[in-house]
């Protein structure tokens, strides 16, 4: 079968209708997919971190399994295990600054472009931005998600948010200038 983007979204919608068989033939599709995500994410990441892409993934799509959603499309599908990828992550963070290894779990956020992000960020701290952004603006909290963890273009963070491109990329550059900040500590 072939996993175009048509392909996977029907898929989603049999399996949200109940069709265990639709279930069986999107895992591979979508496992293979979230892997490409996992695996960009963490080459991002900072020397001696200690996850490897397929612990991600594995930990995500049992999260995945769990949600009992109304799959509409393979956009939003990807969002979701986006935002599920991240607690993942900050939820590895946690354990390991408890843990013995060490208090610095980092990752580098070069597609970021800032300065204060490109030297690494602190994955509880950036876990601590993205909350504050979120409560100030929701829509700019998901659309940095979504490209960030989700690993979704512009063109498809459109379509899913329902707003244009333009406004993608300037709610991107508003979400990084705010993270930066946060992140910094600057007022």
């Amino acid at each position: 079968m072939s996993s175009s983007p048509a392909d996977i979204t029907r898929l989603l919608n049999d399996w949200s209708a109940g069709n265990q068989s639709a279930a069986d033939q999107l895992t591979p599709l979508i496992y293979s997919e979230l892997h490409k995500v996992a695996r960009a994410y963490l080459r991002r990441e900072a020397n001696g971190h200690t996850l490897q892409a397929t612990e991600l993934l594995n930990e995500t799509y049992l999260r995945l399994l769990g949600q009992n959603q109304d799959w509409k499309s393979r956009t939003q599908f990807l969002g979701v295990a986006a935002h599920l990828m991240r607690l993942v992550l900050v939820d590895h963070a946690r354990r390991r600054k408890a843990g013995k290894r060490g208090p610095n779990l980092r990752t580098t956020l070069q597609d970021f472009h800032q300065p204060a992000l490109e030297k690494g960020a602190d994955v509880l701290a950036l876990d601590d931005a993205l909350g504050a952004l979120e409560k100030l603006d929701a829509r700019k909290a998901q659309v940095i998600e979504l490209h960030y963890f989700g690993g979704l273009e512009k063109e498809e963070i459109a379509v899913m948010v329902g707003i244009s491109i333009a406004t993608v990329g300037r709610e991107l550059r508003a979400a990084r200038a705010f993270l930066n900040r946060e992140m910094l500590g600057a007022p």
